[in-house]
């Protein structure tokens, strides 16, 4: 029987893993980090797409039947071409898999949050530059302009959030700088925001801090979408609409963790997004 793979470059993934575990205890899970060759947000396409499907490949060999990839930049860059070119190949000469992202059950939950239509989303400079929540909830927008409603999105960077984050100072004072400074430049390019968007995996380690620096920042309420339990929903839907998928997974509850990386030193920075201590294993990509 078949697992559900999660990937992610880092360890944000695993507060989609989180989640995910949480809304559908019953399947057997295998959690995959790139840690070595994080992050991947400052890659070019081609090695965002390269070592993406390294990793979707690698998941697959090892039983998966479905694979969540849990990062926003690996979304963002290669899921696309990867559905388009890698999977036909894959389902032509084995069972039936599936890659899904984290970007699209996102931005499908913003129009019935936002009461302005105006959208912020705070993500790495490769999200950014991929334009992939724009294009996505242009999409959606395009529907509401029926309506007479419609959504303008707006983008920042924010280059610095995910090194606080994995080096463990996402407490400290430098990362409450580099939260307001964030927030102010986007909230400066459009004050109207009322729905903001973490698109990134790690940055709900950051939510407290976002909230309260929003608050002494704007005078109007600001929604904050964290990503974790929109993408375990998605799932679990998706599997109640895709029995093909879901008849091939096992139900032991179980769940490995895999990494590039330094297997001690992945499960002692893994505690930091689950709470709770885990064993890992070291493999190469």
């Amino acid at each position: 029987m078949a697992k559900i793979g999660v990937f992610d470059s880092g360890y944000g993934g695993l507060t989609i893993l989180s989640e995910i575990r949480r809304v559908l205890p019953e399947y057997d899970y295998l959690y995959l980090g790139d840690n070595a060759r994080a992050p991947y947000g400052t890659h070019s396409f081609d090695v965002i797409y390269r070592y993406t499907l390294q990793a979707v490949e690698y998941l697959l060999s090892q039983d998966c039947a479905l694979v969540i990839l849990a990062c926003n930049t690996a979304s963002a860059k290669a899921l696309r071409t990867i559905q388009q070119r890698d999977l036909p190949k894959i389902n032509h000469q084995s069972r039936r898999v599936n890659v899904l992202g984290v970007i699209r059950p996102t931005v499908e939950a913003v129009p019935a949050i936002s009461q302005t239509g105006h959208v912020g989303i705070l993500a790495t400079p490769a999200t950014v530059s991929s334009e992939s929540y724009v294009l996505e909830l242009e999409k959606i927008s395009e529907g509401l302009r029926e309506t007479g409603d419609g959504l303008q999105v707006t983008q920042q960077a924010c280059p610095m959030w995910v090194p606080l984050i994995e080096a463990g100072e996402h407490e400290s004072d430098g990362a409450e700088f580099f939260v307001d400074k964030y927030l102010r430049e986007l909230l400066g390019k459009d004050p109207e925001i009322d729905t903001l968007v973490l698109g990134c995996t790690h940055y709900p380690l950051l939510a407290a801090k976002i909230s309260r620096q929003l608050s002494s920042i704007s005078s109007r309420p600001i929604r904050i979408i964290s990503q974790g339990s929109l993408v375990a929903d998605s799932l679990k839907d998706y599997l109640q609409r895709h029995p093909e998928y879901r008849d091939q997974l096992s139900h032991g509850g179980s769940c490995r963790y895999l990494t590039t990386e330094n297997a001690d030193r992945f499960a002692q920075s893994a505690s930091l997004f689950l709470d709770q201590s885990v064993c890992a294993a070291h493999i190469d990509l």
